[in-house]
């Protein structure tokens, strides 16, 4: 029997460690727009495609190659939609050879639900153009799965984390002395790690249930201050400052105060009930203490 063909979309850290998951049970396939990343890409056992999703002309290769697509880039950082996806769909419907597309969005198309803990059934209500962009890119994979009978699973990802992800180590803020804020103020957040989210995408490719939507979190129920005076007591570093909301104003940039201002607690039963995931680090504290 052939082993099914895997186009990962935004190969990335999160798609590196799915082609871990995956060398030698499926034939892998890499998008990528950075020729340099091929060498490294063949070498976790992908087959590097180059091509680039700001360039449509340049996608044309992608139609009939693949049995599943992970689709794990982000949209462009400005304008209200996501054409970066259209483009791939539009470049994938030129051949009907697509089973499966699994689409990694963000939480921020929740917006602010004011620390409310709820599943995957709460209506979308994005606050920010990046959180409408993923909006978009959730409705036009939904669509595409609709149209051609391809099943579709959108998974709402939280902050990632993982002590050896670059840019993706909580300690680091930790160390930089960034402030948090004071009760009330303080919203929940939520968090997965890497390897956690990794394994999610490959469950979600063989089990999810079509045009279904999955939180792809953990287990954590922190507050942002207290998720950070955790992680500063497991690294053994001083305690982050607290400030008011005024100084946060007054000291901090727009976009973290725009993830200040979200405040949510994510239901994670459907995850674990259709697609089986057994969190490795249901929270910070396994998770850190994975690498010491």
């Amino acid at each position: 029997m052939p082993r099914p063909t895997l186009l990962i979309v935004g190969c990335g850290d999160v798609g590196c460690r799915v082609l871990k998951l995956l060398a030698g049970r499926w034939r892998l396939l890499a998008l990528t727009s950075s020729p340099e990343r091929v060498p490294a890409l063949r070498a976790l056992g992908a087959v590097p495609l180059v091509g680039d999703l700001d360039r449509p002309a340049t996608l044309g290769r992608l139609a009939g190659l693949a049995d599943h697509v992970l689709h794990l880039a982000p949209p462009p950082g400005e304008g209200e939609g996501d054409p970066r996806t259209r483009a791939l769909l539009q470049a994938l419907a030129r051949a009907g050879r697509v089973r499966s597309l699994v689409y990694a969005s963000t939480t921020g198309v929740y917006g602010d639900a004011g620390g409310a803990r709820f599943d995957e059934t709460r209506a979308v209500a994005p606050a920010t153009p990046r959180a409408r962009r993923r909006v978009d890119a959730e409705e036009q994979v939904r669509r595409f799965g609709r149209r051609h009978g391809v099943r579709v699973a959108v998974l709402r990802v939280p902050g990632i984390y993982a002590p050896d992800r670059e840019g993706g180590d909580p300690r680091d803020r930790v160390r930089r002395g960034a402030p948090l804020l004071l009760p009330p103020h303080d919203p929940y957040t939520n968090h997965v790690h890497a390897d956690d989210l990794a394994r999610i995408c490959v469950a979600a490719l063989l089990r999810a249930a079509p045009q279904r939507v999955y939180h792809a979190s953990d287990d954590g129920e922190f507050t942002m201050g207290a998720y950070y005076e955790l992680v500063a007591r497991i690294a053994g570093l001083p305690a982050p400052r607290r400030v008011s909301l005024d100084e946060a104003r007054r000291t901090l940039g727009a976009m973290t105060l725009s993830f200040m201002g979200e405040s949510r607690r994510l239901d994670n039963t459907r995850l674990k009930r259709e697609l089986r995931v057994a969190l490795r680090y249901p929270t910070v504290v396994e998770g850190l203490a994975s690498k010491g």
